[in-house]
């Protein structure tokens, strides 16, 4: 979508596009981990209805990269070109909240599971 365009959505706008825009792109991903995309997706949106402006503006630019990331590795087919995913840096790991830590470990779980699941 052009930048122009863009600029002329309200934020509620831009966060739906957004919303809407990353659950397509999981039509892509294998069903386990389309289910669980999906779900993680819906809560966090759904959590983050209320935060102040830095905290939105913050969470926009980590959900937008993240669309990115997984458009590049879909492809334009949609379908994996290779591993799925990326490390997280240790870094960013260190300014995460306690509760963000628990729901990062928690999300590790559930993929884990899809994997040994599905043979990995």
């Amino acid at each position: 979508m052009s930048r122009i365009l863009m600029s002329q959505l309200t934020h509620p706008q831009r966060v739906r596009l957004l919303y809407k825009t990353i659950l397509r792109l999981h039509r892509g991903l294998p069903a386990e981990l389309r289910a669980l995309g999906d779900n993680y997706v819906r809560d966090e949106f759904r959590r983050h209805l209320k935060c102040n402006p830095m905290e939105a503006q913050l969470f926009m630019t980590e959900w937008a990269r993240y669309a990115s990331t997984i458009t590049q590795q879909l492809g334009i087919r949609g379908k994996p070109k290779g591993e799925l995913g990326e490390e997280i840096d240790p870094k960013t790991v260190e300014m995460l909240k306690d509760d963000q830590v628990v729901q990062l470990y928690e999300l590790m779980l559930a993929a884990k599971g899809v994997e040994d699941a599905q043979g990995k």
